[in-house]
């Protein structure tokens, strides 16, 4: 019988904790039939001689490919799997017992959607106060889509615990594999556009167990900075510039301060996000979180602004956005941003 959903995961240099994470698919509870598929992304910490020798309940199939980055290892696990439907996990994920059985009842009940669970903490694990910040900026938003807030859009679609048909998948070109940072959030305006309803399902539940460093967090948010201008630039995406500016004039003033007088061509930005970061590392060692949380919050946003900054090219178009200009949105034919 062929599967009804192909579990995709692309590894690279994690070995233990996609052990951890293919253990977990072995739990399933009423799971429908399923294959997973691994793509070992040119991994050199032994990854492929673990899975030559692991040994599953279930069909496993892995892939090994030279290294090209999450988008392309998962563009290729994709192209090879025989479910109807793909769900992607991170190789740094455990899944509950439930978790295949509540993606395929969900797309059951809607067809033309893309489901999305949360990653939540490992409640036996010590988080560094960087990746504390990072879990609690994601509890945050999955509060706000229960409460009903605001409704589930592609800008929540992470590839660590989420799927969709594999027709659909097609029918959008996959991932845009020189998308290093946001290939996912990209992908996902891109399923938006064929129609497709975006729901979270909060019973869908994988434990994160992230092992970031502090230096990994620091390019996080200067990269989706830049890639937040190329989709803007590259993919036509008009309204995401224009977002950006309206989601800036939201912050704290000191915040909209802060970012308005240090980001730019000089190395303030970096430099006051550095001072921000060696705060919040002190104030998490001694459990003063909520001043933890603020500091590693001012330093993501002077460095994804910076980010922003360095790929617009000029002052001038960088003050546009902030200011939400109504020509700060509309890409003209050389891709430039008009102030």
């Amino acid at each position: 019988m062929p599967p009804a959903l192909s579990v995709i995961i692309p590894t690279y240099s994690r070995r233990e904790s996609l052990r951890r994470c293919l253990d977990s698919l072995a739990s399933q509870v009423e799971a429908p039939p399923f294959e997973v598929i691994v793509v070992d992304d040119g991994s050199r910490d032994g990854t492929a001689e673990m899975l030559a020798d692991y040994r599953s309940s279930y069909p496993l199939r892995v892939l090994s490919v030279r290294r090209q980055g999450p988008a392309a290892a998962r563009n290729r696990g994709a192209a090879e799997a025989e479910g109807d439907y793909l769900l992607f996990i991170d190789d740094d994920v455990v899944a509950d017992p439930h978790l295949l059985s509540v993606h395929a009842v969900a797309h059951s009940a809607q067809r033309e959607a893309v489901v999305m669970g949360p990653m939540v903490r490992p409640e036996e694990e010590r988080l560094p106060s960087w990746v504390r910040w990072e879990q609690d900026a994601l509890d945050k938003q999955y509060r706000a889509m229960l409460e009903g807030h605001w409704s589930p859009t592609p800008r929540q679609f992470y590839t660590a615990n989420a799927s969709l048909a594999r027709r659909h998948f097609r029918a959008a070109g996959g991932f845009d594999p020189d998308y290093r940072r946001a290939e996912d959030v990209e992908l996902g305006y891109r399923l938006r556009d064929l129609g497709l309803s975006f729901v979270f399902r909060p019973d869908a539940v994988v434990t994160h167990y992230a092992g970031r460093s502090l230096r990994g967090w620091w390019r996080i948010p200067y990269q989706y900075g830049i890639y937040d201008v190329r989709m803007w630039r590259d993919k036509g995406r008009s309204h995401v510039l224009g977002m950006i500016g309206h989601e800036f004039r939201q912050r704290h003033p000191l915040a909209q301060r802060l970012v308005r007088v240090s980001v730019g061509g000089s190395l303030r930005a970096r430099a006051v996000a550095a001072s921000a970061v060696a705060l919040a590392v002190t104030a998490g060692g001694v459990g003063l979180f909520p001043l933890a949380r603020s500091a590693y919050s001012l330093a993501f946003n002077l460095l994804y602004f910076q980010g922003l900054y360095d790929e617009l090219g000029s002052t001038a178009k960088f003050r546009s956005v902030l200011n939400g200009g109504s020509r700060a949105a509309s890409p003209g034919a050389s891709g430039s941003l008009e102030a």
